[in-house]
């Protein structure tokens, strides 16, 4: 597994080893030996997966502590643009993220610790996203940050500049009705 180093220290991208030949390909997807030699020692207890059309864009969503969530994500099928939004008050990378594209194609997994928060796009229709999570999920405990915050100012145009339209964006309500991180109270200490 090759180690891809991110703008931001604690987030990691990974690019596994893929064996291929005429019958198809072979890849460890997860391996906590391997794992640890990247410098991730947590303990994975819940896999989630979900399935989003085109445009969809699911965050910026967060756990709070003692629920905090480090995630392992990758995509399955399709594409999608990832972003890691440093939450950690007193980081000298507060407010700041990284985007990275992750395809089935490119088979790449991003390690986002606990005190970041999450977002993706789906560039394609049916694209499935799965996620390896350190801490089981607790609905009193999810926060979320309007996925558009000026602080955080995630350059979406240029971003998806010749991969998406910014006018296609399908949002939830929920997302939509976020707070911005000026309006909550910061729930990560660096």
């Amino acid at each position: 597994m090759r180690i891809i180093d991110t703008e931001i220290e604690d987030l990691v991208l990974m690019q596994p080893t893929v064996f291929t030949d005429e019958r198809g390909y072979f890849m460890e997807t997860y391996n906590k030996e391997a794992l640890r030699k990247c410098g991730i020692k947590e303990d994975f207890v819940q896999d989630n997966e979900s399935m989003s059309a085109r445009g969809v864009i699911r965050g910026i969503h967060f756990q709070k502590n003692p629920y905090a969530q480090g995630k392992l994500v990758r995509v399955t099928k399709g594409a999608v643009i990832d972003i890691a939004v440093d939450l950690r008050s007193g980081s000298p990378t507060f407010g700041k993220y990284v985007n990275v594209e992750l395809t089935s194609e490119n088979k790449q997994m991003f390690w986002i610790p606990a005190g970041f928060g999450h977002a993706f796009v789906a560039l394609e229709d049916g694209t499935i996203f799965q996620y390896k999570c350190t801490k089981p999920y607790n609905k009193a405990s999810e926060g979320t940050i309007k996925w558009n915050d000026p602080f955080i100012h995630i350059d979406w145009e240029n971003i998806l500049r010749g991969k998406l339209m910014t006018n296609e964006f399908i949002v939830s309500e929920k997302d939509n009705a976020a707070p911005y991180l000026k309006d909550i109270q910061t729930p990560f200490k660096y």
